[in-house]
C-alpha cells in the first residue's frame, strides 16, 4: 500500500457479495442517521462559561443539547434484523458484525444522555481510562513544558481562506474530493468533522501558527480517510469500522506534528482530557474537574473549562481518552516499522490492519487514493522517522515553524 496517487490510474475495488453489500449499505445508512457527536455537543459554550464564572466556579450549569428526533427503537430493530449469517466471506462478516454491535452501543449512549446509565454506556463504547494511560497523562502534565508564547491572532476569515485553499489542493489531486463546510457560532468546538461535514466555530480565535496543523488534523486525516473509504466497496471504511476513533484521533494529532507544529500545550490538553474523562467517569462534576486542571495542573482557564465540559457531556463521556491512547498506540506501530500509507485506507482501528490486508489481497479493497498534503513536503520522511523513534510524552515541538514567526 505505497506510492502517491497523483496522475495515476485508480484501481477499482471488487464488488462485495450481495449479502455483504446489503448489510454494509444498511449499516452505513443507520450510521449516518445516528450522529451521536452532534447529539452530545453542548450548545452555546460562551454562555456556559459566563454562568460557571458568575457562580464562583462552584456550580455546574445545565448543559443544553439539540433535541433527539430519531426513533432509536426503530434503529435498534433494523440493526437486529440484519442477515449477517448469510455473509460467506469470514473477514467481511466479522467486520460487519463488529459494526452492528457498535451501532447498538451508540444507540445506548444517545438514549442514556443525562441518565444514570450514561457512563456505563460510554465505557462500553469507548472503554474506560486504563491506569497506564492515566499515568502517562499525569506524567505529561507534570513534565511537558509550554512552548513559544502563542497569541490568538487569527479569526474566522483566515481560517475560511486556509480551508478553501486546502480543499482546492485536494480537488486538484482528485476532482471528486468533497466536503461540506458549515460555519456555526453555536458549537462547542473550534473545529469538528462529523459525518463528512466540517464545522467551524464562527467566533474562532486561534494562533496563526496552529491553523495549518489543525487543518491537517481535520481535513488531512478525517476527510481524507473518508474520501479514501468512499472508494472502497466496503462502505464502512468511509463511515468508520468499529472502534476506529482512537486511530483516527491519534492520527489526527500525529498529523499536527508531521505538519510542523504540535506544541507542548496541545499535548498537555490531550493529557488533561484523559484525566478529565477519568474524573467524569468516577462521578466528579464540572467544578472539581475544572479545579484539578486549572489549579493543580496549570491549564489556562479556557482550556481547563473546555476540557471539563467535554468530559461532562451527556453525564460523563470517556471518549476524550482516545486521543492520547490512539497517539500512543500509533507510535508503537510506527516504531515497529508499520507502514504510514496503510493508515489512510479509510476509517478503521489498528487491530483491523491484518484483516484489511487480507481483503486487499483478495481485491475487496484498494490502496488509498489520497494521502494528506503534508506527506508531499520535502522533509516529510525525516519527520516521520522522528516519530518512529519518539515516545508519546516527547512528541511535541517547542518552537513555531520559522515561517510562522514573522
Amino acid at each position: 500500500m505505497t506510492g502517491r496517487t497523483r496522475n495515476r490510474l485508480r484501481p477499482e475495488a471488487r464488488p462485495l457479495p450481495a449479502a455483504a453489500a446489503h448489510v454494509d449499505a444498511v449499516l452505513a445508512r443507520l450510521d449516518a442517521r445516528l450522529d451521536w457527536l452532534v447529539a452530545l455537543s453542548p450548545l452555546d459554550g460562551d454562555a456556559l462559561w459566563r454562568a460557571f464564572d458568575a457562580g464562583g466556579r462552584r456550580h455546574e450549569p445545565p448543559l443544553r443539547y439539540l433535541d433527539l428526533d430519531d426513533d432509536l427503537a426503530a434503529l435498534r430493530g433494523e440493526l437486529a434484523a440484519l442477515p449477517l449469517a448469510e455473509i460467506d466471506v469470514p473477514a467481511l462478516r466479522s467486520l460487519l458484525t463488529e459494526k452492528q454491535q457498535e451501532l447498538a452501543r451508540m444507540i445506548d449512549l444517545v438514549e442514556q444522555r443525562d441518565q444514570p446509565g450514561f457512563v456505563d454506556a460510554s465505557v462500553a463504547l469507548f472503554g474506560a481510562v486504563e491506569p497506564e494511560l492515566l499515568a502517562l497523562a499525569e506524567r505529561i502534565l507534570d513534565h511537558v513544558p509550554d512552548g513559544d508564547p502563542l497569541v490568538a491572532d487569527a479569526g474566522i476569515d483566515e481560517m475560511r481562506c486556509a480551508v478553501e485553499a486546502e480543499i482546492a489542493w485536494y480537488r486538484a489531486q482528485a476532482p471528486d474530493f468533497h466536503i461540506d463546510v458549515v460555519i456555526d457560532t453555536d458549537i462547542n468546538s473550534m473545529l469538528m468533522v462529523s459525518h463528512g461535514t466540517f464545522y467551524i466555530d464562527g467566533n474562532i480565535r486561534l494562533p496563526r501558527a496552529r491553523i495549518d496543523p489543525l487543518i491537517q488534523h481535520e481535513i488531512g486525516t478525517h476527510v481524507v480517510t473518508r474520501h479514501n473509504g468512499r472508494r472502497q466497496a466496503l462502505r464502512q471504511l468511509e463511515v468508520g469500522l468499529a472502534g476506529y476513533d482512537p486511530m483516527q484521533e491519534g492520527l489526527g494529532v500525529l498529523s499536527e506534528f508531521l505538519a510542523g507544529y504540535l506544541p507542548g500545550e496541545r499535548l498537555r490538553v490531550l493529557a488533561a482530557r484523559v484525566v478529565a474523562a477519568a474524573m467524569a467517569a468516577e462521578g466528579q462534576r464540572l467544578p472539581a474537574i475544572f479545579a484539578c486542571l486549572h489549579e493543580a495542573h496549570g491549564l489556562p482557564t479556557d482550556d481547563a473549562f473546555d476540557v471539563a465540559v467535554r468530559a461532562r457531556r451527556g453525564g460523563g463521556l470517556t471518549k476524550d481518552a482516545v486521543y492520547l491512547r490512539g497517539l500512543r498506540d500509533l507510535l508503537v506501530y510506527l516504531e515497529a516499522g508499520g507502514e504510514f500509507d496503510a493508515l489512510f485506507l479509510g476509517k478503521f482501528a489498528l487491530p483491523h490492519l491484518e484483516q484489511l490486508d487480507t481483503l486487499l489481497d483478495e481485491g475487496w479493497i484498494v490502496p488509498p487514493d489520497l494521502l494528506p498534503r503534508y506527506a508531499a513536503a520535502e522533509d516529510f520522511h525525516d519527520r516521520l522517522e522522528v516519530c518512529r523513534r519518539t515516545s508519546v510524552d516527547h512528541l511535541f515541538q517547542t518552537h513555531r515553524p520559522m515561517e510562522q514567526t514573522a
